[in-house]
């Protein structure tokens, strides 16, 4: 008779599966698939440089708010978050924290992170923090340990970072030389262009951008849009395929003479805060403008919508953007965003598109949302993105999975990406393709699902790598420089 202990162990081989068939469909089809890595926040100079790290707080705690609003709430002085506590201070409060996590998806990618790369699988806890502290600092000065080692580990073939149009790229460049079997690619990341609600930031972005490629300061929209193009031409130069924008929502307007965008950025230079719906307006221009320059270099664009950013104003003034004071925003997506889609489509300049909500109400808004603008030119080409930021949690996935499936075909889905900072974040394609394999594995056990298991597990490793393989022109020979 099995004890409670082996019948339920944690973090088992069938950790997420409830079925036998969830079990083959995983281990035969799913888990030993590469990863196309389509959007991240890993730092190339890192992944060049194939970096390794002084103690397990570097690798893994800083610059991750999940961790960071988890301790906050638990009563955690900032001085062991972001402040000056060492970095053995710091994972000495982490793990302290973890047990308190219990539900939460962080008990989960905490203990499958130290499980995959390192190999520990106690219970991570404030009694054995400073063991485990030694034990992985120790593990991470070997070369098994760098950064391009750590990607290799989790079998991740392709990663793009997220980059501003005035990057150099000078880190892609010298990693494109090297005979290597991992692939780094920019992805072009435009925010900053069109980001008008901080005047002097972006009076000093428009200066940087002119001085980078039009040789003056930008006075003209069309001087603004030049300047991109130019930059887009660049980054393609330089393998880059795809496009991404974070935004409340996407803006439309239908007459696109509205304002007069010269009139526009003269306000600006000049110190003059627009309107709200001019800001609107100086968006929807700038992004339509940019659209049509993916559409004719065959790039993707995704649009990451929704996220109510730095909530805290004080906290921001202490510690910036990006540190955990943000949240899902209730922001009206529908109609704007159909209407944006229409006017790129009816001139036959959508591109290729990924579309992702933070709030999960949206889900039925998106998933019947791509029907509109799938015109069967390519397989899938407007795709509702994998469940995104406070939605890449059990939950989140399965809603966003089943929405999909009722209201599209997710058998053309591209899977799943880690948006992460961390190099220690790819057991989330894992848990991403358990809980996938689950919901297959639990449809054929109720008898909704045929038990054909070289169908359904073509369809996995689809849904895991082969559809985004095909989906993204990710190709070394692309790189001119």
């Amino acid at each position: 008779m099995q004890t409670i202990e082996t019948q339920h162990a944690f973090l088992s081989e069938d950790f997420l599966l409830q079925n036998k068939y969830a079990s083959i469909l995983y281990h035969t089809y799913a888990k030993n698939q590469p990863i196309i890595d389509y959007h991240n926040h890993l730092p190339p100079s890192q992944i060049n440089s194939n970096q390794t790290f002084e103690n397990i707080s570097k690798i893994w705690l800083a610059g991750d708010h999940y961790k960071w609003r988890a301790m906050r709430t638990l009563g955690i002085s900032e001085k062991y978050i972001t402040g000056d506590a060492t970095d053995r201070e710091k994972f000495q409060k982490w793990a302290e924290t973890v047990p308190y996590t219990l539900r939460n998806p962080l008990y989960h990618w905490t203990h499958l992170e130290l499980k995959r790369y390192f190999g520990i699988e106690e219970l991570l806890t404030g009694e054995n923090a400073d063991k485990i502290y030694d034990q992985t600092t120790e593990m991470l000065q070997g070369q098994d340990f760098s950064t391009c080692s750590l990607l290799k580990k989790m079998n991740v073939e392709t990663v793009c970072s997220t980059d501003d149009p005035t990057d150099t790229l000078e880190e892609h460049v010298q990693f494109s030389k090297k005979e290597d079997d991992l692939n780094l690619y920019p992805a072009f990341r435009p925010d900053k262009a069109y980001a008008v609600e901080n005047l002097e930031t972006y009076n000093q972005y428009l200066i940087k951008l002119g001085e980078l490629t039009i040789g003056k300061l930008i006075l003209t929209f069309d001087e603004l849009i030049q300047a991109l193009e130019m930059r887009v031409q660049y980054f393609h130069d330089r393998g880059c395929r795809v496009s991404d924008h974070g935004l409340e929502q996407l803006s439309y307007f239908e007459n696109d003479l509205s304002y007069d965008m010269d009139g526009l950025l003269e306000m600006l230079r000049y110190g003059n805060a627009l309107l709200p719906e001019q800001v609107s307006f100086f968006k929807y221009r700038v992004l339509k403008e940019l659209s049509k320059m993916y559409h004719a270099k065959g790039w993707v664009q995704q649009f990451h919508l929704g996220a109510l950013r730095n909530t805290n104003t004080r906290m921001l003034r202490v510690l910036g953007p990006d540190t955990g004071f943000d949240s899902i925003g209730d922001f009206d997506q529908a109609k704007a965003l159909a209407q944006y889609l229409n006017a790129l489509d009816s001139t036959d300049q959508l591109s290729r598109t990924i579309l992702y909500n933070l709030n999960p109400r949206d889900n039925e808004v998106l998933a019947t949302m791509i029907g509109n603008f799938n015109d069967g030119s390519i397989k899938g080409k407007i795709q509702f993105g994998s469940g995104w930021w406070y939605m890449d949690q059990k939950d989140g996935m399965e809603k966003q999975i089943n929405t999909l499936s009722n209201m599209g075909l997710v058998s053309c889905f591209i899977g799943m990406l880690t948006d992460s900072r961390s190099f220690l974040s790819f057991p989330r394609h894992e848990y991403f393709r358990r809980i996938l394999c689950n919901l297959f594995g639990k449809d054929v056990e109720n008898g909704e699902l045929p038990w054909d298991e070289a169908w359904l597990g073509k369809i996995i490793e689809d849904i895991c790598y082969k559809n985004a393989k095909n989906y993204f022109d990710f190709h070394p020979t692309n790189i001119k420089f």
